[in-house]
């Protein structure tokens, strides 16, 4: 599955230190828009014949809560359901990037999750994030982050190899852990996050990631 699990990792791939913070936004006020949107998408996951019903289902550790997850056009959306209530706590997608090529699109997506006020700050984008990794995908940082999905990457990064890229002319150049200020505020700087099977070396061979590090980047 991973031809390049047994090339030696490279000097530059070595060392790793606590992750550092990307941009910031203010996390946007609740909005009865998204109420609406998560109740939508409920029914349709369980009217027949819509598009969202009988979708393959994951549990999550916590048994009051299930995923049904759909793949359409390599993207992947994950609902996640309070099976007690009977309504949609909210939603991930895992978007692909439009500014890498196809050998880094076969194997990185970037996550992006709605979840209901009532559900924030449970650990349900947490958990979705890391079924995610733990099935071997690789997670890239959208240009922006929440505080709460900031905290959210900080944690996925106590378990899992990260570091920092800058995406350059369609390809990954690895940038390393530690970044000065100026460099981490750049929008083309992102954190990724390596899925269950990957090192670094191998991620780098699979995404032909260059080494970024001391060219001005």
């Amino acid at each position: 599955m991973l031809p390049f699990v047994g090339w030696r990792l490279p000097a530059w791939c070595r060392g790793w230190h606590r992750p550092q913070e990307l941009r910031i936004d203010v996390g946007p006020a609740p909005d009865d828009s998204l109420d609406q949107e998560l109740d939508t998408l409920h029914r349709r996951l369980h009217r027949p014949g819509d598009r969202l019903f009988g979708l393959p289902t994951h549990p999550l550790r916590d048994p009051q809560f299930v995923m049904h997850c759909r793949e359409a056009d390599g993207e992947w959306y994950v609902y996640v359901e309070d099976l007690a209530a009977r309504r949609l706590a909210g939603y991930t997608v895992f978007n692909r990037l439009v500014e890498v090529d196809r050998h880094a699109d076969a194997h990185v997506r970037a996550p992006h999750s709605k979840y209901a006020a009532t559900y924030q700050r449970r650990g349900l984008a947490t958990a979705v994030y890391g079924w995610a990794l733990e099935a071997g995908l690789c997670l890239v940082s959208g240009a922006r982050q929440s505080p709460g999905a900031h905290a959210l990457w900080c944690a996925l990064a106590r378990r899992h190899a990260w570091g920092h890229v800058e995406l350059r002319g369609k390809r990954l150049a690895y940038l390393g852990r530690e970044l000065p200020a100026h460099q981490r505020e750049a929008l083309n700087v992102r954190m990724f996050l390596l899925g269950k099977g990957w090192t670094l070396a191998s991620f780098a061979a699979a995404v032909r990631m260059r080494d970024g590090r001391g060219d001005g980047a």
